[in-house]
């Protein structure tokens, strides 16, 4: 699956920088300008990493307007990072995620990344600096790889569970986080009648206080803003905002915030030093 490129208005030609995120599930480029973001693109990952790096670096390239020669810096973030066919810098995940975060909602001090099979709780200080995170990278929970798996037991798209979680009509306890135990558990409570909104919101509910232990390790501090994939499932921003009791940041393309921010990076590499 390909997520078209957004195009934006031309943005001053000179020394264009990239940021790539090379994950598990999906490769996002997003190429910046000295006024902004030129163009983006968001690429299944599939068996091939190398392919979906080519094939998401070309589209944004395109819908920018420039070409590879054109790029003056090039920074790289995710899993995939040091497996690009070409030269670039390598930046952790946390630091990409917190610039790009940060750069979205300028009073963010937290972040909160839910990918395709990572989840991630990250504080900034008030100068937007990483100081602590919490990572759970271990098992499928809480992550974009869970919910695929809890919309197969429901014969539901994992793009429908956020609209259809909103229409839940009664609080469903889902008691086990993993995703093999969590399955047999969905499919008892289909097995019982119960009905399939009540049990997806559930769900979602149970990611959220998921999350919500994982930050209670850290010092989480307003303003949240809800980064990765996951984030467009409005069930499961809604869900998070119960459960932490505030109101969350949600940038207008949620999964491009990692490459956002490997992109400020490289593009902070071409100012001359003070």
């Amino acid at each position: 699956m390909t997520v078209p490129c957004q195009r934006f208005a031309f943005m001053n030609r000179p020394l264009p920088a990239a940021g790539l995120d090379i994950g598990s599930l999906s490769t996002e480029v997003v190429v910046m300008g000295s006024r902004g973001i030129m163009g983006y693109s968001i690429v299944s990952t599939g068996s091939s990493i190398q392919r979906a790096i080519q094939s998401s670096l070309d589209l944004a390239l395109k819908h920018a307007g420039v070409t590879r020669s054109h790029l003056a810096a090039t920074v790289a973030t995710g899993y995939g990072r040091f497996n690009l066919p070409f030269p670039a810098r390598q930046v952790t995940e946390i630091t990409c995620h917190g610039r790009g975060a940060r750069h979205l909602f300028p009073k963010t001090r937290t972040v909160i990344d839910l990918g395709g099979q990572d989840s991630k709780v990250i504080v900034l200080d008030d100068q937007g600096r990483v100081i602590d995170f919490v990572m759970n990278d271990k098992c499928a929970a809480g992550t974009g790889r869970f919910l695929e798996v809890m919309a197969g037991a429901m014969e539901t798209r994992v793009e429908e569970m956020g609209s259809l979680s909103l229409q839940a009509r009664k609080r469903i306890s889902i008691s086990s986080m993993c995703t093999v135990f969590a399955e047999s558990e969905v499919v008892s409570l289909i097995a019982q009648g119960v009905n399939r909104e009540d049990i997806i919101g559930g769900i979602h509910d149970s990611i959220a206080s998921r999350i919500h232990g994982m930050a209670k390790r850290l010092r989480v501090e307003d303003e949240i803003t809800f980064t990765g994939g996951v984030a467009k499932n409005l069930g499961m921003v809604q869900a998070l905002k119960r459960r932490f009791k505030t109101h969350i940041n949600l940038p207008q393309e949620p999964q491009i915030v990692g490459a956002l921010g490997a992109a400020l990076i490289a593009k902070d590499s071409l100012q001359p030093p003070p």
